[in-house]
């Protein structure tokens, strides 16, 4: 059990009071015993010894005078015991509590040279405890953010690698007279160089949005008119896929502060998203209403589901969902993994969010857009 309070501002003040005490203590003692020990001497000057009578007796004059010439020096030495004591202490208490401050710039200096494995133990004081805890969850969370970035630099090389290597190929082709010139050799080289331009926007799209260096032209616009036109622009797709979309604005206008063409992008992201992970004859619902002082859209399809432990992941960049045995091939079951965290972009760029919720395998899946509502429409 431990007896001294785990605050650092409670040891630090117990620790100057025993640096006091303890050279308190040493004046008291190292002073009285100097003071009795020259008090005699001097006292003995007078006459003082053994034997003598009361005629002998010196005047209370003799008296302060040799007590005051005897309680400078006693009073000099104790002060230099308080003083060498009050030292030893204070650098014994400094050192100990300096040791995990110390263990805490080392470890901070590692991360800096690229070192975040390293790991600071955790001191007794609740302060620096709770330093010690946030470097050790800094240090994870920079080997988090450097494996990602490695496994960016290999996505993104994979996803620029098809295309490149297809254009290249017919390229090549047609210059040596292998492939006979013709409309569908262009128009796939035309659309894998779109493809190409598509993922370096979306890229940018991402960068700018992971640095919070995203524009958005805001307007007054209900979020409820601009879901409907997103949702009917994208109809073709699921009567392609016999995929059933409903529509619910039943809940009237969302008067809200933002850019449209975005908004309409981050919906356009969770209805495919919606889209690829439905089955034929299944049903994508798109639902409009407001909580409180927050406008919402959610997206809901009759797929398989998200795990739990998926919930968070689905919106990393680069990451795609296992196969969930919908049958149906479709163009955009083919993404790139980055359209929930475009989406979720977008959505935090307005003040807002994009989140998943769980429904449990076999449940379908939830995405909601949430952006805070105004009242310039209303």
């Amino acid at each position: 059990m431990r007896l001294l309070p785990r605050r650092l501002r409670t040891r630090l003040f117990l620790s100057y009071v025993v640096v006091v005490a303890a050279g308190a203590l040493a004046m008291l003692v190292v002073g009285t015993v100097a003071t009795r020990t020259a008090y005699r001497r001097n006292i003995g000057g007078f006459g003082l010894g053994r034997g003598q009578g009361r005629s002998d007796a010196v005047s209370e004059t003799q008296l302060r005078t040799a007590l005051d010439e005897s309680l400078v020096p006693a009073l000099l030495i104790g002060v230099g015991a308080a003083l060498l004591a009050a030292a030893v202490v204070a650098m014994f208490v400094g050192r100990r509590l300096m040791r995990p401050i110390d263990e805490l710039r080392d470890a901070a200096r590692r991360m800096a040279g690229g070192d975040y494995d390293v790991r600071v133990p955790v001191p007794a004081e609740i302060e620096l405890a709770s330093l010690a805890n946030d470097v050790n969850e800094l240090g994870a969370h920079l080997a988090t953010t450097e494996q990602r970035r490695t496994q960016l630099l290999g996505e993104v090389t994979h996803e620029l690698r098809t295309p490149i290597t297809l254009i290249r190929g017919q390229t090549e082709g047609l210059l040596d007279g292998v492939v006979e010139p013709s409309s569908e050799v262009y128009v796939t080289i035309a659309d894998e160089a779109t493809r190409l331009q598509r993922l370096v926007d979306d890229l940018t799209l991402l960068s700018r949005a992971d640095e919070g260096t995203l524009e958005v032209d805001l307007a007054d616009l209900d979020l409820a008119a601009v879901a409907v036109a997103t949702a009917e622009r994208l109809r073709p797709q699921f009567d392609f896929a016999d995929v059933d979309l409903v529509v619910d604005t039943s809940d009237g206008p969302l008067p809200i502060r933002g850019d449209s063409d975005r908004l309409a992008q981050v919906l356009s992201n969770l209805l495919g998203n919606a889209l690829g992970h439905t089955p034929p004859s299944g049903r994508v619902t798109l639902h409009s209403g407001r909580d409180h002082a927050v406008a919402f859209v959610d997206v809901v399809d009759t797929g398989p589901g998200i795990p739990a432990d998926e919930l968070d992941r689905i919106f990393e960049r680069f990451y795609r969902r296992p196969d969930d045995g919908v049958p149906t091939p479709r163009p955009i079951r083919a993404g790139r993994g980055i359209g929930l965290t475009i989406a979720r972009g977008l959505a935090r760029a307005h003040g807002g969010d994009v989140v998943a919720t769980p429904t449990g395998p076999g449940a379908g899946a939830r995405f909601r857009l949430t952006v805070p509502l105004s009242r310039a429409l209303e």
